[in-house]
């Protein structure tokens, strides 16, 4: 088969061949049919500090797909071949105390695929059965491609409550954009997006329309806050960005009691002021990945009452032409931009 893999030191990623992956009694095999490209592949693609800690050299990368059951191990039950699927990225293990009580999303022992185990950038991936999210006949692969970004958004948004509530969004990242467009369908009654580009928020309102986009660069947030009709301060704060500046404005325009979720993730640590979380009774949730599997479930079933994913997708390249949607991704105007594999 062919596939993506990070096979040199450097800045870049090369096509090879390798052999169809062999799958174990409890594995599924799964014709790749479209992928989509995340900001980790984009670290392993410029081979960022961070990718040289965690990524081996010769691994196939890509972690968002969808396709179709090409083959089932002996004990598998939950799918059929042909079935289509996507998959849960994360690989956990079986003996941490967190693991045995069900709370797996929090197993310390837990793999990435396209991280540390073999990607789906690929024309077939063999993945765990228990990690394999059936879908019905009709699913748009397209969409399932996207379904592991929009679940940490809605694992983020859905952190707190958000019927009735005011919510602010600090980063328009692709993540950011969706977790507005959940707040929106979940019942909030103001959601504010914030960033510094100016592109981001523009392509933001095609995917969130109610959502009010604030370039803080132009724009005071209070000033905004008023125009709204917000007297006090925001119930709910998803921090998306990893940016100092950002967090600090959430703390500084959170209500009293406000709760916060945080999925951005600093490219460096920075001074944080207690003070202000203690003195504003704040609560403060670190978020990471999709709830093993309650948030596939919330996410299915914000897809099938009507939440619209459509709009992220701004690009599409046969796979053979992934280099020119790397290109596009490193300029940074892009929405979700999918790779088609059967086009290889």
């Amino acid at each position: 088969m062919k596939c993506l893999v990070k096979a040199k030191a450097e800045k870049g990623l090369w096509l090879e061949e390798r052999a169809v992956p062999e799958i174990a009694p409890d594995e599924v095999l799964i014709k790749i049919e479209r992928t989509a490209i995340c900001g980790t592949d984009m670290h392993i693609y410029r081979w960022d500090e961070w990718a040289q800690k965690n990524v081996p050299i010769g691994l196939i990368v890509g972690h968002e797909y969808g396709g179709t059951v090409a083959k089932i191990g002996s004990t598998v039950r939950r799918v059929k071949v042909g079935q289509r699927v996507t998959g849960e990225g994360h690989v956990v293990g079986t003996r941490s105390r967190n693991a045995r009580a069900g709370k797996f999303h929090l197993d310390p022992d837990t793999k990435g695929i396209g991280v540390n185990l073999p990607g789906a950038f690929a024309e077939y991936l063999a993945l765990p059965e228990f990690n394999v999210i059936p879908l019905k006949d009709d699913f748009p692969l397209e969409i399932a491609a996207i379904m592991d970004p929009l679940g940490n958004a809605v694992h983020t948004a859905l952190a707190f409550d958000l019927v009735g509530e005011d919510v602010l969004i600090t980063g328009a990242g692709p993540i950011g954009i969706m977790a507005a467009a959940v707040a929106e369908k979940a019942g909030a009654r103001r959601v504010v997006l914030t960033d510094v580009n100016d592109w981001r928020l523009d392509f933001a309102r095609k995917v969130a329309p109610r959502t009010r986009m604030v370039n803080t660069l132009n724009e005071q947030l209070k000033t905004v806050m008023s125009e709204i009709g917000m007297n006090e301060g925001f119930d709910v704060g998803l921090e998306m960005s990893g940016a100092e500046p950002a967090f600090n404005q959430m703390l500084d325009t959170m209500l009293m009691g406000g709760s916060i979720a945080m999925l951005g993730i600093p490219s460096k640590p920075f001074p944080v002021d207690f003070g202000k979380i203690v003195g504003k009774a704040l609560t403060v949730k670190g978020i990471y990945g999709r709830q093993m599997y309650e948030t596939w479930y919330k996410m299915l079933a914000l897809l099938d009452s009507g939440l619209d994913m459509s709009p992220m997708i701004t690009d599409r390249f046969a796979a053979k032409d992934y280099q020119k949607a790397f290109d596009l991704m490193e300029t940074g105007k892009t929405g979700k931009v999918i790779l088609d594999w059967t086009q290889i």
